[in-house]
């Protein structure tokens, strides 16, 4: 999963209301079957789900969060932020109309001023959860918080309260680096920050209110119990889910699709932006013609889409490029139709569900040999790994990819106990349950 920050911060106008009294924007303006009173929460309360950003994988988070929720028999609320109204787990929310899954959109991205503000991302982030909170609590009894990305502000617990006060949450984190290099993952060696970072991490694992702690990374619960900690929340591994999707016919996904039949295609799939890796393989690829065609499908920020609409010329063949929201009809497609999937990602050492996507789908990676992926794929049964980004070592992955195919070797063949045989959606939903009574 990528560290994806909110670009998008304005400070508030001083002369406006004070942010944390503006009205809540509900489903409502939304969709007419929304009713405007959502006080009906009794007994045990509702379960919140805090997202504030809906790019990427994140939605997908919050979706799967939101089933595990409902079908244990919870009531549960989805809060992001307004720019959001329009995204399509928004507006299935609200055409549903649920009883027990309501979607409320709040102001998420407006700060006050204050210089603890301007100086740490981490402090905006708690401020907004805090506020969507107290928002919250005006409308519903929240009994419980789900924070799917507490990476925004779980540094912050070091030195401060909880932002949910008394509520107690739970949550997961998915970027967390700080112990990579300790432990011998290729990682940038960053002594000072790494330790100041695991300082803060074993603090905030003391705080109020928190009932369990979930990573995506495989690695943390080992790093953390190796400190032996004491009276802190349990820290436990849950793995990065894929729905157990069957894969169709490659030749009806390429039908489907409109690409050719005889053609090798790799797939660059995700939010399309410059850590994809997307700038270097395409330079890669400019000067050479015995390449499989790029399927670049998701989408794509504007710098990158400006990159590849000028450079998309040069390639032979050309790329095949999907630049939109992908549904998971069309995810279903794309994972089917293409040969292999790129991670070649740059400057990204957590954890990605694309390399979740392509074990499901028992599809060949050319994957970066950093971080977690690099951990991941380091035996090379699931694809050729990249030192670097440079055009030479590229062009060797590619080489060696396609001596599998002439081999015959088209489908990768990790063996039946590697680690991502447990990232099904399943057994993640019954992880969170677990910890949602």
């Amino acid at each position: 999963m990528e560290n994806v920050s909110i670009a998008r911060y304005c400070n508030a106008d001083p002369n406006a209301p004070d942010p944390a009294s503006l009205s809540v924007i509900d489903a409502d303006a939304l969709a007419r079957s929304e009713p405007h009173d959502i006080h009906a929460s009794t007994g045990d309360g509702w379960i919140a789900i805090m997202e504030p950003n809906f790019t990427g994988h994140r939605w997908r988070y919050v979706e799967w969060i939101a089933q595990a929720c409902v079908e244990a028999g919870h009531r549960c609320v989805v809060v992001t932020d307004t720019e959001y109204a329009s995204h399509p787990l928004v507006q299935r929310i609200a055409r549903e109309a649920r009883p027990d899954l309501r979607c409320v959109l709040l102001d998420l991205h407006t700060v006050p001023f204050g210089p603890h503000f301007a100086a740490s991302e981490y402090m905006r982030f708690r401020h907004l959860y805090a506020r969507a909170l107290r928002q919250l609590n005006h409308r519903m009894h929240v009994r419980l918080v789900v924070a799917p990305y507490a990476d925004y502000f779980f540094y912050t617990l070091g030195g401060f309260d909880s932002p949910f006060g008394k509520t107690p949450w739970i949550a997961i984190v998915m970027g967390m680096t700080f112990h990579h290099a300790s432990i011998g993952l290729r990682t940038p060696r960053r002594p000072v920050v790494d330790l100041a970072k695991s300082i803060l991490f074993r603090r905030a694992m003391r705080a109020r209110g928190l009932r369990a702690l979930f990573t995506i990374d495989p690695t943390l619960p080992g790093w953390f119990a190796s400190t032996r900690p004491a009276r802190t929340a349990p820290l436990n591994y849950v793995a990065d889910p894929f729905p157990e999707i069957e894969g169709i016919d490659p030749r009806v996904a390429r039908e489907r699709l409109n690409l050719d039949g005889h053609t090798r295609y790799l797939l660059v799939y995700g939010a399309i932006g410059e850590r994809k890796g997307i700038r270097e393989l395409m330079l890669a690829l400019a000067h050479r013609r015995d390449v499989p065609c790029l399927v670049i499908a998701g989408q794509q920020d504007d710098e990158t889409r400006a990159f590849i609409d000028a450079h998309a010329p040069r390639l032979t063949p050309a790329p095949v490029t999907f630049n939109e929201f992908v549904s998971e009809e069309r995810e279903r497609d794309l994972f089917s139709a293409c040969d292999a999937v790129w991670l070649g990602y740059k400057q990204h050492y957590g954890m990605s569900g694309v390399l979740v996507q392509a074990y499901r789908f028992r599809k060949p990676v050319v994957a970066s040999a950093d971080g977690l992926i690099g951990w991941f794929c380091r035996d090379g049964a699931l694809g050729p790994l990249l030192d670097d980004l440079e055009p030479a070592t590229i062009a060797r992955a590619l080489d060696a990819l396609a001596e599998r195919w002439a081999d015959g070797q088209s489908a990768a063949r990790p063996g039946g106990d590697h680690l991502l045989s447990r990232n099904t959606l399943d057994q993640f939903k019954k992880t969170l349950q677990a910890a949602m009574t």
